[in-house]
């Protein structure tokens, strides 16, 4: 059975059918309509039959330990990296002015993150949160957040994940055990980095 998306390049009224909250992601699988990330993540890691283990394991020791990062994520990681991409590179086409007072305050939450990520999830031996072999949804949702500050000037994020190379190994290890599919889903963040790169360029030659 198919699953369907709403389009992010349409209007909101067609995702509002599937997600009143009109956001996304949100999916249609059937006669379920589902919305938020880590619900759809699950869903997809137990719907289909064939789905490896590892992604969402049965054994609920291990599920739990999964379920304490995807908790922690989105008060921490989550929240400092949407506002600061929120409140220095998306402002304008948001309709909003920069503001240096929340970029500045969500820069420490997200750093302060990223140190917690390779002291607490990373800090055992195996290449993946929690020390697994293999990549779970918790991999996955928390390498996508971090992704999307590829829209920033390039010296931001040299500053913020440059010293980060425990982190900078574990996103790629993630990358190459989702080949080719990663960079599939994030084509439209790629158009986004190059039309921001583009607007940049503009103005500091203006």
């Amino acid at each position: 059975m198919a699953i369907e998306c709403p389009n992010q390049h349409g209007p909101f009224t067609s995702s509002a059918k599937i997600n009143p909250m009109k956001q996304v992601p949100a999916i249609v699988h059937g006669s379920l309509k589902l919305w938020e990330s880590h619900a759809i993540l699950r869903y997809l890691a137990c719907a289909f039959p064939g789905v490896p283990d590892h992604w969402y394991p049965i054994d609920l020791h291990k599920r739990a330990k999964i379920e304490s990062v995807l908790d922690w994520h989105h008060l921490n990681l989550r929240h400092g990296a949407l506002r600061l991409v929120q409140a220095v590179a998306l402002a304008p086409k948001l309709g909003r002015p920069p503001n240096p007072q929340v970029a500045a305050e969500a820069e420490k939450l997200l750093c302060e993150s990223l140190e917690k990520i390779e002291t607490v999830w990373l800090k055992e031996s195996g290449p993946f949160l929690l020390g697994n072999s293999e990549p779970s949804i918790a991999d996955l949702s928390l390498v996508c957040e971090i992704m999307q500050l590829e829209v920033l000037d390039e010296k931001d994020i040299d500053r913020i994940l440059g010293p980060r190379k425990i982190v900078q190994q574990w996103m790629e290890d993630t990358k190459n055990a989702t080949k080719p599919h990663f960079e599939e889903i994030h084509g439209l963040l790629y158009e986004t980095k190059a039309e921001l790169q583009k607007q940049r360029l503009g103005a500091n030659n203006a």
